[in-house]
């Protein structure tokens, strides 16, 4: 899968993803550190990946509908969270049966629960 990290995610997610032998950009490293979400979110749009934030607006199903994406990853942890912790909680949702069910969804990680919206069907 190919993956974009927004400017919040820290760089230790880049290794994360590649470990799992993902295809993944940082938005500082293509030009995109001081974009607004709206242009992060079209650029994960056109590069067909999914998008990765700390940022609660992506959250936002109305502003940000995950249908037409590879999906929405949006990790929602405390804001003193070392970034060790944030690749160990990226880490454990990549190596789950569930990253095969996020095309097309929003997905909140919270440590450790995973919320998917749409709601996943059994």
């Amino acid at each position: 899968m190919k993956f974009l990290l927004d400017a919040n995610m820290p760089r230790s997610a880049l290794a994360a993803l590649r470990n799992f032998g993902h295809v993944v950009d940082h938005v500082r490293e293509i030009g995109l550190g001081d974009a607004t979400d709206d242009r992060i979110a079209a650029s994960a749009l056109a590069f067909e990946a999914v998008l990765v934030s700390r940022d609660l607006d992506f959250a936002d199903v109305r502003r940000f509908p995950p249908e037409v994406t590879q999906g929405i990853l949006v990790l929602r942890l405390p804001d003193d969270t070392h970034s060790d912790e944030v690749s160990a909680v990226l880490s454990q949702f990549l190596g789950s049966a569930l990253l095969v069910r996020l095309p097309g969804h929003l997905v909140i990680l919270e440590g450790d629960r995973v919320r998917f919206r749409p709601a996943l069907t059994p």
